[in-house]
């Protein structure tokens, strides 16, 4: 099931920074990031091989997760904690704040073939 991972940060007068280096279960292929979050859900899929790692890089966001037997909910809300969603795991984002930014770190580059859009039942 789904886990969060604390990130190291250091902050002082000039700012907070947040470091991300040996601590994901996987190597980044890939990363974006989604801006101009509204009421409308994203994601809703799960992945037969990619792991993924969630950030709310401002403001917060709720993770639905289903891994085909046990629900979670999940808020993110803390730049400086990774959410990590493991292989076969649905999961969609709702309930965004206003200027709210998600960036996803992903294991594999984007193959649409490895997606699978039915939920569990």
């Amino acid at each position: 099931m789904a886990y969060i991972i604390d990130l190291d940060n250091y902050k002082d007068e000039r700012g907070t920074l947040t470091v991300i280096d040996h601590v994901l279960p996987f190597k980044i292929k890939r990363s974006y990031y989604i801006t101009d979050l509204n009421h409308l859900e994203r994601g809703g899929h799960r992945h037969l091989e990619l792991v993924e790692g969630i950030i709310a890089l401002h403001g917060s966001f709720t993770v639905g997760l289903h891994d085909g037997t046990k629900r979670q909910e999940i808020v993110l809300d803390n730049p400086h904690q990774c959410l990590i969603i493991e292989v076969g795991e649905w999961h969609h984002f709702y309930n965004f704040s206003l200027g709210a930014i998600l960036l996803s770190l992903a294991s594999t580059h984007y193959d649409h073939s490895d997606y699978i859009y039915e939920p569990y039942s």
